[in-house]
C-alpha cells in the first residue's frame, strides 16, 4: 500500500511538472526579458542583438532590453550568461568566438555545448580583409608579399583574443607565410576605431562593422573572407580567388538560454525566431548590414556548435596559438 502511494505521488509530482511546464510556456513571457550581447555597443553581435531584441519586444509584447557585458573575447558575458536562472528570461547572443575559447584559454569559464539550451542560428556574417587606405595595398598579392618584406613590423587588430577576426588572421598568417603582430581589443568596434585612426596597419572586419568606413573611405576592403562574393559588394573578390586556396571564414551569431530551460518555452521562443528570420523585411534588413540570416532547429544548432569546437581546435593547433 505505502509504496503504490509512493508511486502515486511520484506520477503526480512529473504530471504535475509537465503540467507547469506547458503552463508556463503559454504565459511566457509575461515579464521584462533581458538579452545579453558579450560584446561592446557598436559591433557586429551588438547590432544584430539590438535588431533582435526589437523585434522579440513587438512579438512577446513585454519589453526585450539589451545588456552589454563584453570582456575576454565574449567569455565574460556568456559566462554571465550560464550562470543566469533557467527561467527564460535571460537570452543571450552566442558568437563564434565562444566556439573558440575552450582551445584558446585553460579554463573559459564555461562549456559552449553543455552550459546552455541551444535554441536556433540567427546570422553568418562574412568578413573583410582590411587595410588602412595610407597602406600602399590594393590586393591579396600586395599584402602578403608587404608583410613578407617587413616580417614583424605590420600590426593587426582583433576583437580579442579567440574572436572570429584573431582566428581568420591566424589561419590567414599561416597560409601566407608572413607575421604579423597582433593587437586584441575588448571587442570589434574599438578595434576598428584605432584602425580608422591609423593605428593599426590590417585587419579582418565582419561587414556589418565595417562596411560603413569601407563606404567612406576610411578603410580599404581588399577581400571577403567566405567562398563566394558577398551579394551587396560583388566587386570585392575573396581570399580563395586572390591566391591562397581553400581560405574559407567568417564570423556567425545564434541565440542560447541558459543550460535547463524547460522545453515548452525553448519550443516557443524558437518557433517566434523563425518568423522573424523568415521574414522578408528582416532577411533584407540583415543582408543590407553585411549578414545572411540563417534558420534551424535546437537540435541542430546544438550540433553546429559541437562541429564548430571541434574545427577551431583543429585550426588552432595547426596556427599553434597557445592557452592564454
Amino acid at each position: 500500500m505505502n509504496l503504490k502511494f509512493a508511486f502515486l505521488f511520484m506520477l503526480a509530482a512529473v504530471l504535475g511538472t509537465s503540467t507547469s511546464g506547458s503552463s508556463h510556456a503559454q504565459d511566457y513571457p509575461n515579464k521584462r526579458v533581458t538579452l545579453i550581447v558579450p560584446f561592446p555597443p557598436a559591433g557586429p553581435m551588438d547590432i544584430l542583438g539590438r535588431l533582435l531584441a526589437d523585434r522579440l519586444a513587438r512579438v512577446w509584447g513585454v519589453p526585450v532590453i539589451t545588456a552589454n557585458h563584453p570582456g575576454a573575447g565574449g567569455n565574460i558575458g556568456i559566462k554571465r550568461c550560464a550562470e543566469s536562472p533557467p527561467d527564460g528570461y535571460t537570452i543571450c547572443i552566442l558568437s563564434i568566438a565562444q566556439t573558440i575559447a575552450p582551445s584558446i584559454y585553460a579554463n573559459p569559464g564555461f562549456d559552449p555545448v553543455k552550459d546552455f539550451t541551444h535554441i536556433s542560428l540567427l546570422a553568418t556574417l562574412p568578413s573583410l580583409l582590411l587595410v588602412d587606405p595610407a597602406l600602399p595595398v590594393h590586393s591579396v598579392k600586395e599584402m602578403i608579399a608587404l608583410a613578407k618584406a617587413k616580417p614583424g613590423v605590420l600590426n593587426y587588430s582583433s576583437g580579442g583574443s579567440g574572436t572570429s577576426t584573431h582566428m581568420l588572421m591566424e589561419q590567414f598568417k599561416h597560409q601566407a607565410g608572413v607575421d604579423i603582430v597582433h593587437i586584441p581589443y575588448k571587442g570589434q568596434a574599438p578595434a576598428l576605431v584605432d584602425q580608422v585612426s591609423g593605428r593599426i596597419a590590417v585587419s579582418f572586419g565582419t561587414i556589418i562593422a565595417a562596411q560603413s568606413f569601407v563606404k567612406d573611405g576610411k578603410l580599404r576592403a581588399i577581400a571577403v573572407t567566405t567562398k563566394e562574393r558577398f551579394p551587396l559588394l560583388p566587386n570585392i573578390a575573396t581570399i580563395d580567388e586572390s591566391g591562397l586556396k581553400g581560405f574559407d571564414g567568417g564570423s556567425w551569431a545564434g541565440l542560447v538560454m541558459p543550460a535547463g530551460i524547460p522545453r515548452p518555452i525553448v519550443n516557443k521562443v524558437n518557433a517566434d525566431l523563425q518568423e522573424i528570420l523568415k521574414s522578408p523585411a528582416f532577411k533584407e534588413k540583415i543582408l543590407s548590414m553585411g549578414g545572411i540570416t540563417v534558420r534551424n532547429s535546437p537540435e541542430e544548432f546544438a550540433a553546429f556548435v559541437t562541429a564548430e569546437v571541434a574545427t577551431w581546435a583543429n585550426v588552432v593547433k595547426t596556427a599553434g596559438i597557445g592557452s592564454n
